[in-house]
């Protein structure tokens, strides 16, 4: 897949181009039947598949009250997504005021058919564009009509299925659900972070842990508690084909040691190397139970034992 980050000096003279436009966050089961049907479409006149798709949001942008946007992939995750699910190009538009402000005809007339040259543009019924969103479905193909591309729909089955999906995809996360939310996206939710000095008290217990920070603040982080996770020390998606590393995760307070600042941690099962400055991908698999106060590390010790358990049985499992 080539990725084009710029219009002008960017883009190639694309061959018969079949283009859908969208944010595409989470690339998960209901945004693949709209790749699948761009890519079988593409296959049918011997065509590229294009997805146009905006950084940053545009609710950023062009909302009164853009509130706390928080993304299921980061931009480099969705790129790997999309580079996976077998699309040709990406095109990602850096979205601000002037874009958000340019009438639908000249989005039309001097962004869609002036770069892209499409043959065909699949879009859902309920598509809005241009300043104020005065552009729709209707306008599109009728313009389409004079300047020699086709207009053809997603379904309203498909568009609600990526809604909802989306919807229940971030709730799920954020309320343990984390077996319905992989069942949604089709993969493992997983994001990434840097390992950085912590208190060092784990290893006190038998229990060492990886701290991690996470650099992308738009990146929605499940909710407090523990899970069980697999590891990889590159991206999930380009090293497929090496076995991760199992472990589990706390995300809290810790309100045992301290109950001060959130963390994440991960212990990794049957492992003793130095991981401070390394990136590290976690893939959650499972929520094994909220965050607790003990009484004493003695008492957190023999918790961790049941769940390093638990952890090691489900992932065993998978």
């Amino acid at each position: 897949m080539k990725v084009h980050r710029e219009l002008v000096g960017s883009l190639p003279d694309f061959r018969q181009a079949v283009i859908t436009i969208g944010t595409f966050d989470g690339v998960h089961l209901g945004h693949q039947k709209i790749i699948a049907q761009l890519k079988a479409e593409a296959a049918q006149i011997n065509g590229e598949t294009v997805i146009i798709t905006f950084h940053p949001h545009p609710r950023k942008i062009v909302s009164s009250v853009p509130g706390d946007i928080k993304y299921l992939n980061t931009l480099p995750q969705k790129i790997q997504l999309l580079e996976q699910a077998g699309i040709d190009h990406l095109v990602i538009i850096p979205f601000d005021h002037v874009f958000a402000n340019q009438p639908a005809q000249s989005y039309i007339n001097d962004f869609l058919y002036k770069y892209f040259k499409p043959k065909v543009v699949i879009i859902g019924y309920d598509h809005r564009f241009g300043k104020g969103r005065e552009g729709d479905y209707t306008l599109l193909e009728q313009e389409g009509g004079k300047l020699g591309f086709i207009v053809k729909e997603i379904s309203e089955e498909i568009l609600n299925e990526v809604v909802i999906s989306s919807t229940k995809i971030r709730q799920s996360i954020l309320d343990h659900d984390i077996e319905q939310a992989n069942d949604f996206l089709g993969y493992a939710y997983f994001f990434e972070g840097k390992v950085v000095e912590g208190n060092k008290l784990g290893r006190t217990i038998g229990y060492p842990t990886a701290n991690l920070h996470i650099s992308s603040e738009e990146k929605l982080i499940p909710g407090n508690g523990v899970y069980a996770v697999t590891i990889h020390r590159s991206s999930p998606i380009k090293s497929a084909d090496h076995i991760p590393l199992k472990g589990m995760m706390n995300i809290g307070v810790r309100p045992t040691v301290d109950g001060k600042k959130r963390v994440i941690e991960v212990h990794i099962f049957n492992f003793d190397e130095d991981l401070y400055g390394q990136e590290l991908t976690i893939s959650i698999c499972h929520f094994l139970r909220g965050e607790e106060k003990f009484n004493g590390l003695e008492a957190l010790k023999n918790q961790l034992e049941i769940d390093k358990n638990n952890a090691i049985q489900l992932l065993e499992m998978d």
